[in-house]
């Protein structure tokens, strides 16, 4: 994974840890508790299995709206790296291991736009179709899976095709948890999401020929 990832690991060391780092991922567990207190309260009729969705919907939601939105308006506005906002932090932070996010790279932004638009929304109308058990449930289910996989294939490919020159895995943190865990994870999800509609669609499916059969 380090070999498949490695970009610039000849830079200036620096302090690994700041408060920086500790307020950064404190954001994001806040995010997910987040997450998880949205379902608990709306998510009540549900089942288990769809509660724990609804804790990812709602979190991948206020990710792409509090986090990844004030990213798009920075970069919209000029990069994150020149700007003095206290939202610009966090992505300086992240900007460490990837620095394509300090200075408004274009396929990035690209990207961005279409996730905080498309995939956010998509995350609210299916915390809808779980909560009301809407027919359309699996429909958006699957497309926001494949919305989010071929954005991550989009963030990362571009730059290993050139030797991942942004990419700085001198250490842990950057690699595992920057790189490897918080992009990972919309990788994972996504994908057990769509194995879940694969199974409920065939689940349903098997469900109809076996009610058309006792008709006959």
């Amino acid at each position: 994974m380090a070999e498949f990832l490695k970009g610039s690991d000849h830079r200036e060391p620096q302090a690994l840890v700041s408060s920086v780092t500790a307020y950064s991922l404190a954001a994001c567990a806040a995010q997910l508790f987040l997450g998880y207190a949205l379902a608990r309260r709306l998510g009540g009729g549900c089942s288990g299995p769809d509660r724990l969705v609804l804790v990812w919907l709602f979190y991948d939601a206020v990710v792409h709206f509090t986090l990844e939105g004030p990213f798009v308006y920075l970069s919209l506005a000029g990069t994150v790296a020149t700007s003095d906002s206290v939202l610009s932090l966090l992505w300086k932070e992240y900007g460490k291991a990837d620095t394509r996010w300090l200075h408004a790279d274009p396929t990035v932004v690209s990207i961005e736009i279409l996730t905080v638009v498309l995939d956010g929304l998509l995350a609210l109308v299916l915390v809808y179709a779980i909560i009301k058990d809407k027919y359309y449930r699996h429909f958006i289910q699957i497309t926001l899976c494949v919305c989010e996989l071929y954005g991550g294939w989009m963030t990362f490919c571009p730059d290993w095709l050139i030797g991942s020159p942004n990419l700085n895995t001198s250490n842990w943190l950057y690699l595992w948890v920057y790189l490897v865990f918080f992009n990972g994870i919309w990788v994972i999800v996504p994908g057990m999401l769509l194995w879940q509609s694969w199974v409920g669609l065939k689940t349903m499916h098997c469900g109809k020929r076996g009610q058309a059969k006792k008709l006959r």
